[in-house]
């Protein structure tokens, strides 16, 4: 697997075989699917993100608009009150960089100047048509990913011609307009979007194929965490009953490690307690 060195500012990932890092999710929203708005208010916004930071991980992911299945927009002002005083205080205390998880260049250039460092941007710099001046202006990395649909429409019955060739080809052109925009292609991640516009078995396959992915040579980002194809499946092999967040969890934690064995550079994570040990044995057999 190859090597990736990210160097900007006064920031360095390193992101070689056997070197795994982990990326804390904090949701700053009312309303994720995943943590239910419990760290909605400041104060346990950035108390989560202390723990997460905490608990080892190497990117700390803020956000403050949901981008669950079916979920609606809200406008880049209240955006930018959920996220950037947050931002703000934590980009003082800690050494790891910050990305900012939004698709407006006025909210991502706010957070940068609070202190953010990259940009993570689920419509790969589509949606918002100065994100990627703004990127290549700040000279930051960004992540690009590929969703099928918006966050409002992706699950209404996704459908493909030829699934993993048509998620390359799609990451292969955005790559093309970055750099074309002024990014560095050091500077560029690639996230395939798990659960973004893709079926249970879609979700499978994308692990599984991440090899595809990998052969566009830019690291590779997969956030399988607490995505409801883990539940889906739990539920169905216990023959459809409920599964609670422990179940889930656990699941969770076979979903990164199938992604990491098979070559992911970074993994985006709600559980980074759980999953730093994860990453510590594996990175252990892999380098051995």
């Amino acid at each position: 697997m190859k090597s990736f060195i990210i160097e900007w500012g006064r920031y360095y990932l390193d992101l070689t075989p056997g070197k795994t890092c982990v990326m804390g999710v904090l949701n700053t929203t009312p309303d994720s699917f995943s943590d239910g708005g419990r760290f909605f208010s400041f104060d346990d916004a950035v108390a989560q993100g202390r723990a997460l930071i905490a608990a080892g991980a190497g990117i700390l992911d803020i956000g403050g608009e949901s981008s669950r299945p079916f979920s609606k927009g809200i406008s880049a002002q209240e955006e930018m009150d959920r996220v950037v005083p947050v931002i703000e205080l934590l980009s003082r205390e800690i050494e790891i960089p910050i990305s900012i998880d939004t698709v407006k260049a006025g909210v991502a250039k706010e957070a940068l100047k609070a202190g953010a460092a990259i940009i993570n941007d689920i419509t790969a710099l589509e949606r918002d048509p100065d994100m990627a001046g703004l990127a290549a202006a700040k000279k930051v990395p960004v992540i690009l990913m590929h969703m099928k649909g918006s966050p409002e429409t992706m699950q209404v019955n996704p459908q493909y011609d030829d699934f993993i060739n048509e998620i390359t080809t799609y990451l292969e052109q955005r790559i093309s307009f970055a750099v074309e925009s002024g990014i560095a292609r050091e500077h560029i991640i690639l996230d395939p979007g798990i659960g973004f516009g893709k079926t249970v078995d879609h979700n499978l396959m994308l692990i599984k194929e991440l090899h595809r992915i990998h052969s566009l040579g830019c690291p590779v980002l997969m956030g399988p965490s607490r995505k409801s194809f883990i539940k889906n499946l739990l539920s169905k092999e216990r023959g459809g009953t409920d599964v609670d967040m422990s179940q889930i969890e656990l699941g969770n934690l076979g979903a990164v490690a199938a992604c990491i064995l098979n070559g992911t550079q970074i993994v985006r994570v709600h559980d980074v307690n759980l999953v730093r040990p994860l990453t510590c044995i594996i990175n252990a057999i892999q380098t051995v």
